[in-house]
């Protein structure tokens, strides 16, 4: 319900929603967790963690449905020495997992689970309108 929590951290032991802020380079959420890692196995280990702790709840439809749109944000750093020299290169890929979009009638939802539901299809169809927009700006002849 528009709360925005680190999956690196157990359910438990979370404090308040993490907050949205943004810089003069990008926008960002403030207090989130990074974890280092050196190989694959680590990645998929943190990442299976992470999704465990997502928000999910039963519907008619869905035992264990997400209720939740989850990022994750990997970063990519290669360091490279030439001899005293060292060159870096970065690279950002962010994982998007979306909670799906779902009909009251056949889901059978009511209450908690309603307003959830409405909320996801809300930003869901936000989520579309941005795509619109960017498909539409990425064309430089028509960028506004």
């Amino acid at each position: 319900m528009e709360k925005i929590q680190d999956l690196f951290v157990e359910p438990s032991k979370r404090g308040a929603p993490l907050k949205i802020r943004e810089n003069k380079k990008n926008v960002y959420v403030d207090g989130v967790s990074k974890k280092a890692v050196s190989n694959y196995a680590q990645m998929e280990r943190w990442m299976s963690f992470g999704d465990k702790n997502r928000t999910i709840g039963g519907t008619a439809m869905n035992a264990s449905s997400s209720r939740s749109h989850t990022v994750f944000t990997v970063e990519l750093v290669k360091i490279t020495k030439y001899g005293e020299k060292k060159s870096q290169t970065n690279a950002t890929i962010n994982l998007v997992d979306l909670a799906g979009s779902e009909k009251q009638g056949q889901a059978k939802t009511e209450g908690d689970r309603l307003k959830e539901g409405n909320a996801i299809n809300k930003s869901l169809s936000s989520l579309g309108n941005v795509i619109s927009v960017l498909a539409d700006n990425s064309d430089p002849k028509k960028k506004k």
